[in-house]
């Protein structure tokens, strides 16, 4: 490769990892949740816990089983059986 083929090929990868640059920027511009969009979050069945009382009463079940709080996304019991 001569100096000159060589300089062209650097400035050639160059541009296009500024072009992929450019587009990873602008496509993460996007991101967000528009004002007339935030009604329908708010609403109490979008909630990560839309029944919090009929979750701490299934803390509550859990936690008298099995004597422990928490990991009630884990399967089994605390004897050992799935």
């Amino acid at each position: 490769m001569t100096p000159s083929t060589f300089a062209r090929a650097a400035r050639r990868a160059a541009g296009l990892a500024l072009c992929a640059a450019a587009c990873v920027v602008a496509g993460c511009g996007q991101l967000g949740v528009k004002p007339w969009e935030r009604d329908l979050l708010a609403k109490p069945s979008m909630q990560l816990d839309a029944a919090p009382v009929a979750g701490g009463i299934d803390d509550h079940i859990y936690f008298s089983k099995e004597a422990a709080t928490g990991g009630r996304a884990f399967g089994g019991g605390g004897c050992g059986c799935n």
